[in-house]
């Protein structure tokens, strides 16, 4: 069967540059939307064209230009748009919603999702639901558009949650004491991000994934913060002082915090105190990615941390 033609919106960021590369050695016709407002990011830049060596194909195009966005989504089939909910800029993909909807060709489009499951965090603390709030709203014109969709969901970044050993402000394991969150047993999907970049690409022809949400969570990567230190340890050798804190205390941190502060303790505390990835079923309105595809060799958390050592 031919592959479907892709297009990346965020192509450079953390996760979209793997998604490209993803979306590449998958075999996929590949398109990274190339957007002005990169302005002189020397890197950004060659790191497009970086990817033009390798075969994608870059277009220009601007959310402050419909009209550019809707050209660029009538070139393929499939449109991802991993960008980062840190840049506060959730909400522009409406504009690409919008593109989809006139350009009318479009098989599939995943969203800016990868984490938490917004449906899931109605509860979610201030100020990071908002978040949640806006991913809420892309969804509600993604369906009210009746535009076909996958949502990708359910995992914390490696590169965030398994090299600190889940620790804020630092993205190195600790070397003498670790912060334990509560009893440190609430079980948390931690998943390489290359490995969602395979996984998110897999969905793209796949019917099974049609409407639905893919949750990652493979079943040795789901791990209690207290095994997750553990690995480390017997890795490196040595057992380092655990300190817990208590749910109350973790939630005091949060006074006099500035806004990217506050966001990172409440996101932690669904994450670590709830266990909001992974503690409900995966209904018939999703699927488990691990199980669809077993030939993605995902990459187990105590071969992950080696590279740490």
């Amino acid at each position: 069967m031919e592959k479907s033609k892709v297009l990346v919106v965020g192509g450079t960021g953390y996760l979209g540059r793997r998604i490209v590369s993803a979306s590449l050695s998958q075999g996929h016709p590949t398109y990274v939307l190339q957007r002005p407002e990169i302005g002189l990011d020397i890197d950004k830049l060659q790191m497009l064209l970086a990817f033009k060596k390798q075969g994608a194909h870059l277009v220009e195009g601007s959310f402050s230009d419909l009209e550019s966005l809707v050209r660029a989504v009538k070139l393929v089939d499939v449109v991802i748009c991993p960008m980062s909910f840190r840049s506060h800029n959730i909400l522009l993909q409406l504009q690409l919603v919008e593109a989809i909807k006139r350009a009318g060709n479009i098989k599939r489009f995943l969203p800016s999702e990868f984490g938490f499951d917004p449906a899931r965090m109605g509860h979610a603390l201030e100020p990071g639901r908002v978040s949640f709030d806006d991913k809420m709203v892309v969804r509600k014109a993604i369906q009210d558009a009746k535009i076909p969709f996958t949502y990708v969901c359910g995992a914390g970044f490696a590169g965030y949650f398994a090299s600190n050993l889940s620790q804020m402000g630092t993205l190195i394991p600790p070397k003498e004491k670790v912060l334990i969150y509560g009893d440190g047993n609430a079980k948390v999907s931690i998943v390489d991000e290359d490995d969602i970049a395979a996984y998110t690409i897999k969905t793209t022809d796949d019917l099974r994934t049609l409407n639905k949400t893919l949750y990652l969570r493979p079943p040795e990567n789901e791990l209690s913060q207290k095994q997750l230190v553990e690995m480390w340890e017997n890795l490196i050798g040595k057992k380092l002082e655990h300190i817990s804190i208590s749910e109350e205390d973790f939630l005091a941190s949060m006074k006099g915090m500035d806004y990217a502060g506050q966001v990172g303790v409440g996101h932690f505390y669904h994450m670590f105190y709830e266990g909001a990835l992974t503690n409900f079923e995966i209904g018939e309105e999703g699927e488990e990615a691990s199980k669809l595809y077993p030939e993605v060799k995902y990459t187990r958390m105590n071969e992950y941390l080696k590279i740490y050592a």
